[in-house]
């Protein structure tokens, strides 16, 4: 097995060891590819790899003397301006994209990529491009980037993520190196938390069920507000059966203002790099940044409410496990006296119809329906399949 130094993303794949070493060879032989095509379900932890990937292409000390650990391993060294900018999510460098559609990627979106790659990179040798969902790049928005894709600038790197190569194009398909990604049991992903953090099973196990993969829970217990936005979806669905109407507007728009509360820092951030880099970039320059940090600040609100939502979800599951008699411990078991509370004045039918709720509420939200409404729709739902006999 390939040495990883514990303080580079690499070493929190520690669920997949495969897709791990395959990026660590990859990178230290010098042969990474162009274009890679992650493949797994929900949960697996492709995201995460492919920051893990970014940071070890971006990383400013790879390769120096004396630096061997780290070049041999063709890990990032996780302590260099460079890495902490990726591990931050802050590189000017490194561009997450998802479909700003309910139909999937625009054109205009495809073809400000195309723009974007054009340009030489901000701070860094090299540039990283990663395409969440990569089955929702339909052909009229696909065939514009098949050609850059095949044959991109030197040192641009794509990574495309999607659950199935069924499902996305095959002249996409072709032209990545596809890279597949096992199944996570959540007991497993709680595991190897515990042994990254030493963080109690406990807690652990919450950090899995909110967040969803191995890498991104150990950023969840860094991460005080994080855990405060959960505390208060939990609250507020404890709240609900002695709600009224107004009760229920207001407890919204308290959880809309606690998981927005972690991008006050990223927008602070993001304005850093705006101001370094006013001096030496072109209006044109500037205006895709600005495009860029809004499509991330996007992208940040949209996953933190879809960690809110699966806190509902992780509560409710527990709820109705229980009203089942399932002999299983509770993932939420910091809250015990919340789930029995639930659990005296709800019944199977009701916390099902709950789930389903939340289940809504994030479909509506991959539609782009309006965070606050969507939220507010689902606690009127959520209460009444809860009090219903």
């Amino acid at each position: 097995m390939t040495a990883v130094p514990d303080h580079s993303l690499l070493a929190r794949l520690d669920a997949q060891p495969r897709v791990r070493d395959f990026i660590s060879r990859a990178v230290a032989s010098g042969r990474a590819s162009h274009a890679y095509l992650f493949l797994g379900a929900p949960g697996s932890g492709k995201l995460d790899a492919a920051w893990a990937l970014a940071q070890a292409l971006l990383c400013e000390r790879a390769g120096e003397d004396g630096d061997a650990s780290s070049a041999l391993a063709g890990a990032a060294c996780g302590g260099c301006d460079a890495c902490v900018r990726v591990a931050r999510h802050t590189h000017p460098d490194v561009h997450l994209l998802a479909p700003e559609s309910a139909t999937g990627y625009l054109i205009n979106q495809t073809r400000g990529l195309l723009e974007d790659v054009a340009l030489a990179p901000i701070r860094a040798r090299g540039k990283v491009y990663i395409i969440d969902r990569a089955e929702q790049l339909r052909a009229n928005t696909a065939n514009a980037l098949l050609k850059t894709l095949e044959e991109p600038p030197a040192g641009v790197t794509f990574i495309l993520l999607g659950t199935s190569a069924e499902v996305i194009l095959p002249t996409i398909v072709s032209r990545c190196q596809c890279v597949p990604f096992r199944t996570v049991s959540p007991v497993r992903a709680a595991e190897a938390v515990e042994r990254a953090t030493g963080t109690s099973p406990e807690r652990c196990r919450i950090a899995v069920s909110v967040s969803g993969s191995p890498a991104r829970a150990i950023e969840f217990l860094k991460n005080a507000e994080r855990q405060e936005a959960r505390r208060q979806m939990v609250r507020a669905i404890d709240s609900l059966r002695h709600a009224d109407e107004a009760d229920v507007l207001s407890i919204a728009k308290d959880l809309m203002v606690a998981i927005n509360a972690p991008l006050a820092e990223v927008k602070s951030t993001q304005q850093a790099i705006l101001e370094q880099n006013a001096d030496y970039l072109s209006r044109g320059a500037m205006k895709q940044l600005e495009d860029r940090n809004k499509r991330e600040l996007s992208a940040r609100e949209r996953s933190g409410i879809m960690e809110a939502l699966a806190s509902a979800r992780s509560l409710l599951r527990d709820v109705l496990m229980r009203l089942q008699g399932v002999p299983a411990p509770a993932m939420n078991g910091d809250v015990e006296d919340i789930i029995d509370r639930l659990c005296s004045a709800a019944t199977v039918t009701g916390a099902t119809a709950a789930l389903d709720a939340v289940a809504s509420a994030e479909r509506c939200i991959a539609r782009n329906v309006t965070p606050q409404l969507a939220i507010e729709v689902m606690l009127f739902d959520i209460r009444k399949a809860l009090t219903c006999p």
